[in-house]
């Protein structure tokens, strides 16, 4: 990374999206109703479509930034993504005052844009990386001496969740419903949940295809990976303890998940590798690995009632996480399962090991037993109808800061 970076454009010092940053979305505007590919900026979009008289000397389809998702733009690979990134850097740090006049009119500021999911997303696989996340789960739904199964430190567990359910930061849902069976019945009954719950995850996004077939190697894992988002596994729990036995969850995870709308590439997030925590007992060898994997990133969740309570009820790290983004792929591959791109493949749920960096409520609770306080009036067991919950995400060394923005959603009532 280039150190040292001014942009002519006034930024912020506290802004998500610094000239380091220059992470990727999808918007649309009022007067421009077709969704668009465009680049975060302080609290500035730069349209790339307008901007593509300045990167002619890369030579690509422009037209792809026309398209209503990012997927034909990765298609391109990563030598064009690096290829505009560097151009894109060079024009809001130039001293050109030409080129700054044409670059100040591909600028929309942030508030007045509607922003879409940036990806055509085929495919959603949950991973189950975090080992602190998994003891507890496993201490409150099995047996507590025992949290952990017999094979969660010899491969990541993971399992496929439902794709045509993700939306983008700001769409509300409404409360799901389903089979609970009651503590005190040997019965289950048919319900809104009761125990709706939010996952607070980072989600990979694949930059490149493999053929069915392929295994893809821990070495070649991160040539696979377009960017990251902040993903929320929205989850029912009650819902869950009755159906995931003996295939695993279904409908207490289909009903929805969220993603935040801008694509973070691989590039601005190389300063920020991190060693994860020690592997025992030793992998099998498709899961070895070299050099630092894990991404230090700082994640916090925020929950706001409708009468105004609020609190941050997490702050947690993703370079905790045990398996990391390279062992899920060369896992999820080494069958021959091919990857497309677009896909989403999320961490599963980052917990740390101090009971206020759990990442759901779940654990925060721990099952409802200990309740939050949002204010002094105002607490959760779990999430409640017209509670806003809000993820962000940020990384931070030397001064430089590259952050993720935010992902929000609002509960409804079950319809």
């Amino acid at each position: 990374m280039q150190k040292d970076l001014k942009s002519w454009l006034e930024i912020s010092a506290h802004s998500d999206f610094s000239i380091y940053n220059l992470p990727y979305g999808v918007f649309s505007t009022n007067q421009h109703a077709d969704s668009r590919v465009g680049v975060a900026l302080g609290e500035y979009i730069i349209d790339l479509w307008k901007l593509s008289p300045l990167l002619e000397e890369i030579h690509f389809d422009r037209a792809v930034f026309l398209k209503a998702e990012l997927n034909d733009f990765i298609a391109l690979g990563k030598s064009i993504h690096t290829a505009v990134r560097q151009r894109i850097t060079d024009i809001f740090t130039t001293e050109d005052t030409e080129i700054q006049n044409i670059a100040k009119k591909t600028l929309i500021k942030q508030s007045e844009v509607v922003m879409h999911l940036p990806v055509k997303i085929g495919d959603y696989t949950d991973f189950y990386s975090s080992i602190e996340h998994a003891t507890n789960v496993g201490k409150m739904f099995r047996d507590p001496e025992n949290a952990l199964l017999p094979n969660w430190k010899h491969l990541p567990v993971a399992y496929h969740g439902r794709a045509s359910s993700i939306r983008v930061s700001g769409t509300d849902f409404h409360r799901p419903k389903g089979q609970i069976k009651p503590n005190d019945s040997d019965s289950p009954v048919f319900s809104p949940s009761k125990s709706l719950d939010f996952e607070l995850e980072i989600g990979l996004i694949i930059g490149k295809n493999s053929e069915i077939g392929e295994s893809v190697s821990t070495e070649q894992a991160e040539n696979y990976i377009f960017g990251l988002v902040l993903f929320n596994d929205w989850s029912a729990r009650d819902i869950q303890k009755w159906e995931y036995v003996p295939l695993g969850p279904f409908l207490a995870k289909n009903f929805f998940s969220s993603i935040s709308p801008w694509v973070v590439t691989m590039e601005a997030m190389e300063p920020f590798k991190s060693e994860g925590p020690e592997q025992n007992p030793p992998v099998l060898d498709y899961l070895t690995f070299s050099g630092a994997k894990n991404y230090d990133i700082q994640l916090s969740v925020e929950i706001s009632a409708e009468n105004g309570a609020s609190a941050i009820v997490s702050q947690t790290n993703f370079k905790y996480m045990y398996w990391n983004m390279a062992q899920q792929i060369a896992h999820h591959t080494v069958n021959g399962c091919n990857l497309n791109i677009g896909d989403i493949l999320a961490s599963g749920t980052i917990s740390g090991s101090e009971p206020t960096s759990f990442g759901s409520m779940l654990e925060l609770t721990w099952g409802g037993k200990n309740p939050i306080k949002l204010s002094e009036n105002s607490e959760r067991k779990f999430i409640q109808d017209f509670d806003t919950v809000t993820m962000r995400g940020f990384s931070q060394k030397e001064g430089i800061k590259i952050g993720f923005g935010e992902v929000s959603n609002k509960v409804l009532p079950s319809k």
